[in-house]
């Protein structure tokens, strides 16, 4: 039997049938441009599981956290040779935070049970994004110490990633608002660094953002649908 939080779809969603063909296609595309010479084979890893994250993170699946492990390990090295020191410096943090948000989606919960979705309150959504606006300008000036490239952009998406990150591992709603802007800071900022296939890799992952936002939107509602109905039974997760 899976322990909770790794329990798979029973029957298809057209959400899951898009999310398996996107998936299936930026394989595909990183297969095809490793073996013409356009990409090499760490990016393409990375590229791979980066797509199999995302789409695992959008159905609520905890599986997603194994593959969350891998992919910054392969950024890291991308980042590292792109000299987007920010970004590498990044993936280790995000690393270490995988194994935290491992820990709470499965055991997170009221009685150590798997975490449900939930919703920021106006002061938690008011201190992510001062936490962010924080982190940009100490990343800036960091990078601008050790000639880093594109530093402010760089740094935006440094801490729009590790706001996302943490609202993520906490299971709020409000992860995907930092995701997608830090996939739309992403997109120029990759293409001007040459790194087109990540840069293509994160215009799937806006794609993907959008429809976890969604998705997750329609889980909530449910659960609140649930509370209202049976509000014995079914106490608000902590």
């Amino acid at each position: 039997m899976l322990p909770t939080g790794y329990a798979l779809p029973m029957r298809l969603h057209p959400n899951t049938v898009i999310l398996a063909i996107l998936t299936l296609a930026t394989t595909g595309l990183a297969w095809f441009l490793l073996k013409h010479g356009k990409t090499t084979p760490v990016e393409a890893f990375a590229f791979v599981t980066g797509a199999l994250c995302v789409w695992l993170t959008v159905k609520e699946s905890a599986w997603n956290f194994p593959f969350s492990l891998l992919s910054p390990a392969a950024f890291f090295i991308v980042f590292f040779r792109a000299h987007l020191f920010a970004d590498m410096s990044l993936q280790v943090v995000f690393f270490l935070l995988t194994l935290v948000g491992w820990y709470l989606w499965l055991f997170g919960g009221q009685r150590h049970t798997a975490l449900r979705v939930s919703r920021c309150t106006p002061m938690g959504i008011l201190l992510a994004g001062l936490s962010t606006i924080a982190l940009t300008a100490a990343w800036w000036g960091l990078l601008e110490l050790i000639n880093g490239s594109a530093t402010f952009f760089d740094a935006l998406l440094t801490a729009l990633s590790l706001t996302a990150q943490w609202l993520l591992n906490s299971k709020r709603l409000e992860n995907w608002h930092f995701w997608i802007l830090a996939d739309i800071v992403s997109i120029p900022l990759y293409i001007y660094k040459g790194l087109y296939l990540t840069a293509l890799l994160y215009g799937i992952f806006l794609i993907m953002a959008t429809m976890g936002y969604f998705a997750w939107r329609a889980t909530w509602r449910r659960q609140q649908d649930s509370h209202t109905a049976f509000p014995v039974l079914m106490p608000e997760a902590a």
